[in-house]
């Protein structure tokens, strides 16, 4: 698991972060960390892969002390895709961006030839196999950067903010990509404003503002909560707010998508025949 205990976190030109920030994710879990410009939520995830060692505190991955190892050696574990896939993008072409940590961390030229492959077809980017990362448009440089981690398999996988950039049918693509990851076993941790997203995905919300974590629990039991999600500058779901206005027809007031939202209909339709 990942463990964070009493974690503080101040930049060299003084600004706290992070203070006093505790909690665990379990392997295997899906997480969102959630929360206002500011509140915190790259910084922290940065201290999972030991991007940033932490000012106070322990942050541990797997029993390991962050600060006892090396960046390289954490990254075989914890994955990272960062908001702005340019700073983590630097190969000549798609293809070599994508198999560049496999090639760092030794693997074999046949495994790497298989998971290159998997990885772009994956994402829907073999097309662009051979060209510049720099000549695509943001959303695609998204993919090449989250295909580049895919393809080496950490146990743990960092998405900040992932929908950013990404059109309706490739928030689907990912939300499908990162429900079946975790499925099998992988720890998801995703960073985002999106609340619509995380609907439909229905993780863990951990909800942080000014460098604190202010509530967390399941999505069915916080983004139903204005005064929850008020809390870090968040709005509900818009489908939600909905079926919160027309509760009093004998609806349920914690539905978070469409699919939920056809199950309640069939439901009162259902009670009005009997």
């Amino acid at each position: 698991m990942i463990k964070v205990e009493n974690v503080h976190y101040v930049y060299p030109n003084g600004f706290e972060a992070l203070r006093g920030v505790s909690l665990e994710i379990d392997k295997g879990e899906f997480v969102t960390i959630m929360g206002e410009n500011g509140a915190g939520k790259t910084t922290l995830v940065k201290l999972f892969n030991g991007l940033l060692k932490p000012s106070k505190g322990i942050v541990m991955v797997d029993g390991i002390r962050t600060f006892d190892v090396s960046v390289a050696t954490l990254a075989r574990k914890v994955g990272f895709v960062f908001q702005n896939p340019d700073h983590q993008l630097f190969c000549e072409t798609v293809e070599e961006e994508v198999a560049f940590a496999l090639r760092n961390m030794g693997f074999k030229k046949d495994i790497i030839e298989k998971r290159v492959k998997w990885a772009l077809n994956l994402l829907d980017i073999a097309k662009y196999k051979g060209a510049s990362p720099f000549t695509l448009s943001g959303g695609e440089r998204k993919r090449v950067a989250l295909a580049s981690v895919l393809a080496f398999d950490p146990d743990y996988l960092i998405l900040d903010e992932p929908t950013i950039g990404q059109d309706y049918s490739q928030k689907e693509r990912l939300r499908h990509l990162v429900l079946q990851l975790n499925k099998q076993g992988k720890t998801v941790i995703i960073v985002t404003h999106d609340v619509e997203f995380v609907a439909e995905c229905k993780p863990r919300i951990i909800l942080m503002s000014k460098g604190k974590i202010v509530a967390q629990g399941p999505a069915k039991e916080v983004l139903p909560k204005a005064d929850l999600l008020s809390q870090a500058s968040l709005i509900m779901p818009q489908i939600t707010q909905l079926f919160q206005m027309i509760s009093d027809l004998g609806l349920p007031s914690n539905v978070l998508d469409e699919y939920e939202a056809w199950e309640a209909l069939k439901g009162l339709r259902g009670m009005r025949l009997a």
